[in-house]
């Protein structure tokens, strides 16, 4: 027998799991025996130990390739052992840590360009990771998480621009990811992006005439608040971001309002609820005006299908695609959105004079 909150996980993310990368079979062992909801973390974690160590022998044997792919598999489970688990802060923050630390020691093996780049933010800095293709000067598509999503979570999204000759760079804004350590949520989001593409105008290795945005989740929110007052952003893309955070609220899972709570910085779920009501991109869409991608699934149950059609509508610019078998981000059918995401994005930022 299993609790709510493990049920809620299972029900609401299980796809995201295997569309980021984590092996089925480790999925299925791995919930195997976990009934109660503050198991979770032990469990992922334990399974994230077993591909470390795989690591590292694999890497005593100068087997990189395999060492780097272990690595990976170890900083995806270290990620969703504490993606929504609030239960233990100081083991939520000691599992993340090793995520990180884990998919460096992976971008070392698998991707010698793949660097961290910190810059300073509200008294802290901002942190996120950028990896290049091979030639000169590509276009940048900043990659956005959403509430429970971390930079960590992204090597094989950030896999479908580098494909396609463009560079990525995963952000983790306001309340997200290491960022996050020491800031919360906020709704004028577009003041990190322009921070981070502030700090990037030296380099280059970039060509900045040319930035995409793409955002999932409550990152779909994100994305075209961004591009509304950053006019460096060419191209937006959202996957399964709502129109308004704040009237989904009620209909959210526990899971998903403890962690926004959290990330909010808010000391009780009515300021929370008050908090996630300022996500709203009401008075913001009239001002996108890029090209803007809305992609959707119809099976969604954490954002309602409704919420897409609206976006889609008051942007002036924007093309909807809903998929009537998609559900929350589209996870279970990654190998639709994915290619058309990678694909627009290339033709619509090579359209730029």
């Amino acid at each position: 027998m299993r609790d709510a909150k493990v049920r809620a996980a299972l029900e609401h993310w299980a796809p995201r799991f295997v569309a980021q990368g984590i092996d089925y079979n480790d999925f299925a062992r791995t919930v195997a025996g976990v009934g109660r909801w503050e198991e979770w973390l032990d469990a992922w974690v334990a399974t994230a130990n077993v591909h470390a160590r795989l690591a590292r022998d694999a890497e005593a044997q100068g087997w990189r390739v395999t060492a780097g792919e272990a690595h990976l598999q170890a900083a995806l489970c270290y990620h969703f052992a504490n993606f929504v688990w609030m239960v233990d802060k100081r083991k939520h923050r000691a599992a993340a840590k090793k995520a990180v630390a884990a998919l460096r020691l992976a971008h070392r093996l698998l991707d010698p360009t793949a660097e961290r780049v910190e810059v300073p933010f509200e008294k802290t800095k901002m942190i996120a990771n950028l990896r290049r293709p091979r030639h000169d000067r590509p276009p940048l598509v900043i990659l956005i998480p959403g509430l429970d999503s971390t930079k960590e979570e992204f090597f094989h999204w950030e896999n479908v621009f580098l494909r396609r000759g463009m560079a990525t760079l995963s952000l983790d804004g306001p309340g997200q990811g290491e960022t996050g350590y020491k800031t919360h949520i906020r709704p004028d989001y577009e003041v990190a992006v322009r921070t981070m593409l502030d700090a990037l105008v030296p380099r280059a290795d970039l060509d900045l005439s040319r930035v995409g945005v793409a955002g999932v989740s409550l990152g779909g929110y994100y994305a075209p608040r961004a591009a509304a007052f950053e006019p460096r952003i060419k191209a937006v893309v959202t996957v399964g971001g709502p129109y308004s955070f704040g009237e989904c609220w009620d209909g959210a899972p526990s899971l998903t309002r403890e962690t926004f709570r959290y990330h909010a910085g808010a000391r009780s779920d009515t300021a929370a609820k008050k908090k996630a009501a300022l996500l709203d991109l009401r008075d913001v869409l009239p001002k996108v005006r890029q090209p803007f991608l809305v992609v959707f699934g119809k099976l969604d149950r954490l954002i309602p299908w409704q919420q897409a059609e609206r976006v889609a509508a008051e942007a002036p610019n924007a093309r909807l695609v809903m998929y009537p078998d998609g559900n929350h981000v589209c996870n279970n059918i990654p190998y639709k959105y994915r290619p058309l995401v990678g694909d627009w994005m290339t033709e619509t930022l090579a359209r730029v004079d």
